[in-house]
């Protein structure tokens, strides 16, 4: 066992008002085994040697794939019922960078996400033509009701009865369930890759800082890899991710001490949500202002973790 890690992986399955209170035992060691499922795949990739873009897809996927979080199948439904999925990729060793937007039937958005990034010459997709790119990329596409779940319908039932009533939707109680992955490979590479459905009942389209590169999903081999969630308009604003690798590059910070400013920074605004961070030294850090974040980090000293709750709980 070495005190540097020669690569790292940290995840994330979003933050938000997360208390023991709210949770039994046995859902905790739900989420718990669901964070440790991605941790699996995508340490695998890079024990093996396997590139850290290659790590936070395959971690990414596996958490799109659980409907407990708020990404792929479990997405949350918009105002008008429908599940529309964002997501993003970026390698820090080229700063080249993929994300999709409003996608409707590709089974894993991520793989959206880096398709744009290797195979066209855009950045951004959304919408319509998002999804037409997907197809024409043969990705594996399924029938919407596939990323549906009943407890994803309850919680837009209960939002469309709290609006009715007058109510205003966008309420402190929010659980923002994005996921994420970076990491860093033994070339010392960083990749950061992020994927959402966003906020419940979001109405006109609206896009938050998951798929946007530089607020919520950002990687540069000289500085860090970012992946927030949270309050994706204060995360914008910001340019969280960006931020924060800034931060490091030119004022020499610690990936923990320039993740806890910036989203210190996020909650004088009113914002609310966290980040996960790594660095090309192998270091990885979290950075919340919320009760807790569901998350975990795995690299090649042995250290294996999840939590859910603040306190490393």
């Amino acid at each position: 066992m070495t005190d540097t890690p020669r690569w790292s992986l940290a995840i994330h399955g979003g933050a938000g008002v997360l208390t023991p209170d709210r949770y039994t035992p046995e859902q905790v060691a739900e989420y718990r085994a669901a964070l440790d499922k991605a941790l699996e795949a995508g340490g695998k990739v890079l024990s093996d040697g396997g590139a850290a873009m290659d790590a936070v897809q395959a971690a990414v996927m596996v958490l799109e794939d659980d409907p407990l979080f708020n990404a792929g199948r479990g997405a949350v439904f918009t105002f008008e019922g429908r599940n529309e999925l964002d997501a993003a990729i970026m390698d820090g060793a080229t700063r080249k960078a993929g994300a999709v937007a409003g996608i409707l039937t590709t089974k894993n958005p991520i793989t959206a996400a880096r398709a744009v990034m290797e195979n066209s010459p855009h950045v951004f997709l959304a919408n319509d033509g998002a999804n037409v790119f997907a197809r024409e990329q043969d990705l594996e596409q399924v029938d919407p009701s596939y990323f549906a779940t009943e407890e994803r319908r309850r919680q837009w039932q209960e939002f469309r009865d709290r609006v009715a009533s007058g109510e205003d939707w966008f309420d402190a109680d929010l659980k923002y369930g994005t996921v994420g992955a970076v990491a860093v490979d033994t070339s010392g590479h960083v990749a950061a890759a992020t994927s959402t459905g966003g906020l419940t009942g979001k109405r006109w389209g609206r896009i938050g800082d998951s798929p946007v590169i530089g607020a919520g999903t950002y990687a540069d081999d000289r500085a860090c890899a970012i992946s927030a969630t949270g309050a994706g308009e204060y995360f914008i604003r910001l340019g969280v991710a960006h931020e924060i690798c800034a931060r490091m590059r030119f004022r020499g910070e610690t990936a923990e001490q320039a993740a806890n400013h910036v989203i210190g920074e996020v909650g004088d605004l009113g914002g609310d949500g966290g980040v996960i961070v790594a660095a090309p030294d192998g270091s990885t850090a979290f950075a919340f202002n919320t009760p807790g974040m569901h998350r975990g980090r795995i690299d090649s000293t042995g250290l294996r973790e999840t939590a859910v709750f603040g306190n490393g709980r």
